[in-house]
């Protein structure tokens, strides 16, 4: 439920009522749609607030201005100033979740900061989120709904759907992901006719897509070209979400040039999300763990053309790792199951027995240096490393892939 955030901002005042958002909830792709529209917004000169999750590196990363994490500072600062009130309704039997917590201090933030607007991504789900706390935003985005966190939000995509559809309040106008799941899309549909919401599809067939690389794509669009840095043809379709939302905007008095736009969506960067991080071999760091994000993540392998791939997999025991064994152990050559730092782990020996039914030589390394060592040795230097399973897994190795030396 929301009474807890409620009442917590409540005791601060209330600083998301002073604020104009744009919401966004979905299962993959919200990162990355958040950080496209909220490059957008900047390019154009408005100060622009941006809520993630989870964080990669660094837990700032989820409170930003402009491209500018919150500073160890002011978050000190903040802290100081909620915590007696988390407190205060601890003593009266009201125990502040942390993702409220986070909420909070991030409301607290923006408003202090005088944001023009702020990009809200949704932590899981949407309808009891804490992020749901706002009034209804400027615009409501749901990007590509599939089976992810089942044991909270249900086991079906329409069961899921409904809680993403949470988000959507009266008379809001709402961009869905171009090739929505189409019993999620029922949903939303049935949705915003009962909140009587604009639905806003953008046309995938109207899209040619030019080039797809490891360092992004082009791609024409509404009788315009743009170029995005964030590698995948699903990047391509978030990116038709950025472009939807903001006309959104346009048409409620935000001033952005087609300009400006475009060097929004070129500026547009977002760690873990098929990022490159070494050349030769090329080395690739991406997040996908879950059913949609395994596919989206074979596909972009795919349209890369014939080359020899590596894996380097840890994941999550909850998460599907059949689906993401068996979609990219064919394309590789080589595969090396690894440790995550969390309870919650898939031990490396069990992952690797299981991709040994998807790839013919998997191995298991104790730490991720060996681990990089043992994949790059196996294409050469004209080959790709991808390394995948999980966020935690991508905090905790990116650095040391970022200084691999062959």
């Amino acid at each position: 439920g929301l009474e807890r955030i409620q009442k917590l901002l409540s005791l601060l005042g209330n600083p998301q009522d002073r604020l104009r958002f744009v919401h966004v909830a979905g299962t993959n792709g919200k990162g990355s749609t958040t950080v496209m529209t909220a490059s957008v917004l900047q390019e154009a000169g408005y100060k622009t607030g941006v809520f993630i999750s989870p964080y990669v590196l660094d837990f700032r990363e989820r409170m930003q201005v402009d491209r500018e994490m919150i500073s160890e500072a002011d978050l000190t600062q903040l802290v100081e100033r909620v915590r007696p009130l988390v407190e205060q309704m601890r003593a009266g039997g009201e125990i502040v979740a942390e993702f409220e917590l986070v909420t909070a201090l991030a409301m607290c933030y923006f408003e202090q900061q005088r944001c023009d607007i702020v990009c809200l991504e949704v932590g899981i789900g949407g309808r009891f989120d804490s992020t749901n706390v706002i009034a209804p935003p400027l615009a409501a985005v749901i990007t590509a709904i599939s089976l992810d966190h089942t044991q909270m939000l249900g086991d079906t995509v329409e069961q899921i759907a409904v809680e993403k559809a949470g988000i959507i309040k009266r008379n809001t106008d709402v961009v869905c992901y171009a090739k929505q799941d189409p019993g999620a899309l029922a949903v939303l549909m049935q949705h915003c006719a009962e909140t009587g919401s604009r639905l806003i599809l953008p046309s995938a067939g109207s899209v040619e897509i030019k080039s797809l690389t490891a360092f992004g794509s082009d791609f024409a669009y509404g009788g315009e070209e743009y170029h995005i840095r964030l590698a995948g043809e699903h990047q391509v379709y978030n990116a038709l979400s950025a472009i939807e939302t903001i006309r959104v905007l346009q048409n409620k008095g935000f001033a952005v040039r087609e300009e400006q736009l475009k060097n929004g969506l070129a500026n547009a960067k977002f760690p873990a999300r098929f990022e490159v991080l070494h050349e030769r071999p090329m080395i690739i760091l991406d997040g996908a763990h879950n059913p949609d994000g395994a596919k989206a993540l074979a596909a972009a392998l795919h349209s890369l053309g014939k080359v020899r791939i590596a894996a380097v997999v840890g994941m999550l025991a909850e998460k599907a790792v059949d689906t993401l064994l068996s979609e990219i152990g064919p394309l590789c050559t080589r595969m090396i199951a690894v440790d995550i730092d969390n309870p919650r782990a898939l031990g490396r020996d069990a992952l690797c027995t299981e991709a040994s039914a998807y790839c013919a030589d998997c191995r298991s390394a104790s730490d991720y240096i060996e681990a990089i060592r043992l994949a790059a040795e196996a294409v050469g230097e004209d080959g790709i490393v991808i390394i995948c399973g999980s966020l935690y897994l991508a905090a905790d190795i990116r650095e040391i892939a970022l200084a691999y030396k062959n």
